[in-house]
């Protein structure tokens, strides 16, 4: 089978034939219809340590059931099932036993520690799976798979009530979704980005206010609201960091989502003084999977796809690394 495929930890991604692999116990074989291309994918084939290799890359798979393996007794052949980032957890430590999963310190990640969906034949768990409801189409699943995922995470990390204010900083493949979430919800929205196309993407979803952080302060746009009761990082830039916590009011939240690896200073006497906190999401579990997927076949968070190839994902990677994606890339099998 065909896969794009890393060789080298910072090694050039290629498209290459693979052995297709088989499942395992409580595992399926899944025939992929799509797979979304994420920015941590990106981020991850930049690492300078890997823990396997090589790695199929991908966690955005969406696919028929092709082989059950062992112990697989709740899926069924021919069903449509969508797999994301979180490939099994232990089930018996006390983040498993919680309801958190996605936290679990033995987890196994797809297409990191465990291989990936950008392939024309993927394994995924059982018990780690969502169901995609019909008329849900794949392209438009596959991207819920993490973007949704995390994108609804977040925002009810945020836990706000109808009509406060929520900052969101990009408004990419997460971003976008996160607009749609919240308004969904009866959130006002403030969108902060630097490019033109995907603040006036932002107004068509149905942003409140959109400012462009590039040579606006996002906290003086705020100031007329009070600031923002929740502001949500979904870039991995960190001015876009540094901006986005001066926007909060007192008892605001900062939800820390894209993969920064520089420190930003943490203003500790306005955090204490007004009552702040930070958090950070790491996607979500399959419960929560199956809930973004069922939120999104009632037509809510629909995705801006930009469809491609497999062929295509060494140059889309690189359209990414530029951000020049808007919305997501899904490729087509």
């Amino acid at each position: 089978m065909r896969a794009a495929v890393l060789r080298a930890p910072q090694a050039s991604i290629e498209i290459a034939d693979v052995p297709k692999p088989a499942p395992g116990a409580g595992e399926v074989l899944i025939r992929m219809e799509a797979c979304g291309i994420c920015h941590s994918d990106l981020f991850l084939a930049g690492r300078p340590k890997m823990p396997m290799i090589p790695l199929v890359l991908g966690h955005e798979g969406i696919g028929i059931v092709e082989e059950l393996g062992p112990g697989v007794d709740k899926l069924r052949l021919g069903e449509r099932v969508g797999m994301g980032f979180l490939y099994r957890s232990c089930g018996d430590c006390s983040y498993c036993h919680s309801g958190r999963e996605n936290y679990c310190p033995k987890r196994l990640e797809t297409g990191y520690t465990a291989q990936g969906a950008l392939a024309e034949y993927a394994v995924a768990a059982e018990a780690f799976v969502a169901r995609i409801p019909e008329g849900l189409p794949a392209m438009q699943a596959a991207p819920l798979c993490c973007a949704g995922l995390t994108a609804y995470q977040a925002l009810r990390t945020a836990g706000l009530a109808a009509g406060e204010w929520v900052a969101i900083f990009g408004a990419g493949g997460l971003g976008h979704l996160a607009i749609q979430i919240a308004k969904h919800w009866g959130l006002k929205v403030a969108l902060v980005d630097v490019t033109a196309e995907k603040l006036e993407q932002a107004v068509r979803l149905g942003a409140d206010l959109v400012i462009n952080g590039a040579v606006q302060s996002p906290r003086e746009a705020l100031k007329p609201v009070g600031g923002a009761s929740a502001a949500i990082t979904f870039t991995n830039a960190r001015p876009a960091i540094e901006q986005a916590f001066p926007t909060l009011r007192p008892n605001g939240i900062l939800v820390l989502v894209g993969l920064c690896t520089e420190p930003f200073a943490l203003p500790v006497l306005q955090t204490v003084l007004q009552g702040l906190r930070i958090s950070g999401i790491l996607v979500g579990t399959p419960r929560d999977l199956q809930e973004i997927v069922n939120l999104a076949a009632t037509g809510v968070a629909h995705v801006d796809v930009e469809p491609c190839r497999l062929d295509d994902v060494p140059a889309v990677f690189e359209r990414m690394r530029l951000g020049k994606i808007l919305g997501r890339a899904v490729v087509k099998f």
